[in-house]
């Protein structure tokens, strides 16, 4: 993914590969094999001995050996293959999370416990996987405040995945909180706005700054909503494949990382006019 907060170091280029990159390579050098197989017999008569039918047969040592020295001398022909399969397996990922992101419209777009920045009742959608603690959310947040400010026809849907440890779950649940009562703008700007380290009193410092309730908010904090918001989102996000955050959802395109101001007005552009 592109930078972004992780609960677990990246799993590699590969980490979206069913079997990993091992059983990824010994897949193509089979099928390269099994190529090679047809293709040297006719190429290759050294390779060959008679029966006492006349029928001429690839040796398996032989056979290996010719696909060993074939490799040697045209590596070019590996590195096109494992790129070929990776691309195939990246857009059969891709066209896998299209279809995954459609399944989960309402829960992503309509789910009434998110909170929603720019206006509720806008055509496009954009959703944010965030965490209070995540430097690269803090690093694109004025990208999203710009956009919603230029764009009136946005609607940000800010779905909690605290995945840096207590505090971040901590902050998540003031967040939603603060949601119920009418107040997560106020108190998300006021907290972004914040560069220190944000501590339970901190957070809770911040929340009656920006007009909330504290007695409320308590309660609140732990109700049966709060809970099922968060353990709901990190089960989509469990399910997209998501290592960690930013990502952005906007149409049916998935953006795992942080990414740059342009690449998110196209994203919104593209899903206005229904090109993705």
């Amino acid at each position: 993914m592109k930078n972004g907060c992780r609960r677990v170091p990246p799993a590699g280029p590969f980490c979206l590969i069913e079997g990993g990159p091992v059983l990824k390579i010994q897949r193509v050098l089979l099928a390269f094999a099994v190529t090679c197989a047809f293709a040297l017999p006719c190429s290759v008569p050294a390779l060959t001995q008679t029966t006492d039918a006349g029928k001429a047969l690839v040796t398996d040592e032989a056979l290996q050996q010719a696909i060993h020295d074939y490799i040697l001398a045209h590596p070019e022909v590996l590195i096109q293959s494992l790129r070929i399969a990776k691309e195939r397996e990246e857009n059969r990922a891709a066209e896998q999370s299209k279809a995954l992101i459609s399944s989960l419209k309402n829960d992503l777009a309509g789910d009434p416990n998110a909170p929603v920045r720019g206006n509720p009742s806008g055509d496009v959608t954009l959703i944010e996987f965030f965490d209070y603690r995540c430097p690269y959310c803090r690093q694109v947040e004025p990208f999203l405040q710009a956009l919603a400010k230029n764009d009136h026809g946005l609607r940000v849907v800010v779905k909690q995945l605290p995945i840096l440890g207590p505090a971040s779950v901590y902050a998540a649940r003031v967040a939603l909180a603060a949601n119920k009562q009418g107040k997560f703008e106020q108190f998300h700007d006021a907290v972004m706005s914040k560069r220190s380290n944000l501590d339970e009193a901190t957070l809770l410092k911040l929340a009656e700054e920006a007009g909330l309730a504290l007695d409320r908010l308590k309660t609140d904090m732990s109700s049966p909503e709060v809970d099922a918001e968060i353990k709901r989102t990190t089960q989509i996000a469990t399910a997209l494949r998501l290592t960690g955050t930013p990502a952005f959802i906007v149409g049916n395109e998935l953006i795992p990382g942080a990414t740059d101001l342009e690449t998110l007005q196209a994203l919104v552009d593209e899903a206005r006019h229904g090109t993705n």
